[in-house]
């Protein structure tokens, strides 16, 4: 139901519940958002879209009071204008919170810790803390919820879905019954269907008794069938505000925030040559036992099963990134130590290997360092000196990048951590594929980055296998999978139970992974547990 239908109690001031206008901001030359107008209703749950680099970001850190606005700009929270920049104090007052895209949360700590975390009461005259009365604190906020979890567990070993949970009753602890501002930033980004389903079964809970959400998202399709209405976002402009999502589908917001036409991606001619560039055998790693797997030259091949069915330490332990592994792995007929206590990264590099992990800034590029040093990395070693790697290659490896995969801004010399995270994500691929590697591992190529910023990733996967580059994709993203694969590999238990090839398409691969959801098409091919050891091969 859109927004504009609701009415407020008759006692309750006509009031957004979010108000920002006339909101800009510069960073030296560079115009980050240029006069934003966005409004929120109470009980409403808001959509906020647009490409990676288009200002969103930088509007959640103006209105959390990391980044100051530049004069003119207004913001106001149940009709009462906030100074600028905002403190810290006000915005909790105001009932203005976060849920960022890694939930924020401390793994080391409790549940009930993390939820109180920044909101302790200490005694008056002896500073301690009441770790009792925390603890009511945080079970009572979520009873709320209607989400009752052990206060006392470990955060670091909950389930997405329930980290979910605590960083959400974190947000609204604060907010009194039918009030408040939850903004959404990526915050879907961990979740599985499921957990997903739950999550938005959970917000609209809270938005039923009024509290509003702005929900970011690089998912159109949830924005789509969630939000109330939807803003926007374009080169920091707002190009629509307060469309229904009733009258908008996934492609007119795609137009919307490109400005132009997006091509659908379909599925292309193979490019898998007889040559074998990387064979695995006997690999074990984590609830991986006996995997043998063969990736030939130009073959996409995805691997993908449930959270913990062994797909993942599978992928890693192929690209040099696990320890306590056994087997044997040779690439380009070199022979490579898998187990990283007896090998080292650098004979990967040297095989042409290259890796592409989930977490990108916390283990795929150096935040602090420019564009041009995270690209040329790992060939700096080959090309120059380690002390001295400033040099005309480098200088001209990038520019090529830079154009090839659009990566904006186009600054060779910007640090890494001060663009969007489809751009980060474009320099990191880049990493890689500018020295021709022989197997790239790529671990959610696609995840949390705008259909534009898509788009260039995909092409360039597929660009890199016409090259007759290996490539094995680990996604739980059916969508991935479908479009990108030759085969798929579907784990389970630490076996491979599935081998899907052929006319992929979405549907097969849910049913494959989660045995429901519509008939298969396409050709599936049952693996008995006794014959999975060894199943991958491609033969």
């Amino acid at each position: 139901m859109s927004a504009d239908s609701q009415t407020d109690p008759p006692d309750r001031p006509r009031h957004h519940r979010l108000e920002v206008a006339e909101l800009s901001k510069r960073f030296g030359s560079t115009r980050a958002l240029r006069e934003v107008h966005l409004q929120v209703a109470p009980g409403e749950l808001h959509g906020l879209v647009g490409q990676n680099g288009c200002g969103k970001s930088t509007l959640v850190k103006i209105l959390t009071g990391v980044y100051s606005p530049d004069p003119g700009a207004s913001i106001a929270v149940d009709g009462q204008q906030l100074a600028l920049p905002v403190r810290p104090m006000q915005q909790r007052e105001a009932g203005v919170s976060v849920v960022h895209q890694n939930s924020g949360l401390v793994d080391d700590l409790t549940v009930w810790e993390n939820v109180r975390l920044g909101h302790y009461q200490a005694g008056r005259l002896s500073r301690r803390i009441n770790r009792r009365q925390e603890q009511r604190a945080a079970e009572q906020v979520l009873a709320r919820l209607g989400r009752p979890l052990e206060v006392g567990r470990q955060v670091g070993r909950l389930s997405a879905e329930d980290r979910a949970v605590v960083a959400i009753a974190r947000a609204v602890q604060d907010h009194r019954p039918g009030g408040g501002l939850i903004v959404f930033d990526e915050s879907t980004r961990a979740l599985g269907r499921q957990a997903r389903a739950r999550f938005f079964e959970l917000v609209r809970s809270l938005v039923a008794e009024g509290t509003s959400a702005l929900l970011i998202s690089h998912q159109l399709e949830e924005v789509v069938e969630s939000t109330d209405r939807v803003t926007v976002l374009r080169d920091g402009a707002v190009v629509e505000t307060g469309l229904p999502t009733s009258e908008v589908d996934e492609v007119s917001l795609t137009r919307m925030m490109l400005g132009r036409h997006l091509v659908t991606h379909r599925r292309v001619e193979s490019q898998v040559q007889d040559e074998v560039v990387a064979s695995a055998r006997g690999l074990a790693v984590g609830a991986v036992t006996g995997l043998d797997l063969d990736v030939r030259r130009g073959e996409i091949l995805g691997v993908t099963g449930l959270i913990g069915s062994g797909f993942v330490e599978a992928a890693e332990a192929l690209a040099g990134a696990r320890s306590a592994c056994a087997g044997t792995l040779a690439v380009h007929g070199r022979d490579l130590a898998l187990d990283r206590r007896r090998g080292c990264t650098e004979e990967f590099v040297d095989a042409g290997v290259g890796f592409v992990p989930e977490s990108r800034l916390e283990a795929g590029v150096a935040g602090d360092l420019s564009v041009v040093d995270n690209l040329t990395l790992p060939r700096v070693r080959r090309r120059g000196s380690r002390l001295r790697t400033g040099s005309a290659w480098q200088a001209e490896e990038t520019a090529v990048m830079i154009a090839k995969l659009d990566v904006r801004p186009p600054d060779p010399h910007a640090p890494v951590r001060t663009l969007s995270g489809g751009n980060q994500q474009k320099v990191l691929l880049a990493k890689w594929l500018a020295g021709a590697p022989n197997l790239l591992v790529l671990h959610e190529p696609t995840q949390a980055v705008d259909v534009g910023a898509r788009h260039d990733i995909i092409e360039a996967i597929r660009e890199a296998a016409r090259d007759g580059c290996g490539i094995i994709i680990a996604s739980i993203d059916p969508v991935d999978l479908a479009v990108l694969c030759d085969r798929v590999l579907v784990f389970r238990d630490g076996q491979v139970a599935k081998e899907l090839s052929g006319e992929l398409e979405q549907a097969a691969i849910v049913h494959a992974v989660f045995g429901e959801g519509t008939r298969p098409q396409g050709k599936v091919q049952e693996v008995p547990q006794e014959e999975s050891q060894g199943k991958g091969r491609g033969d």
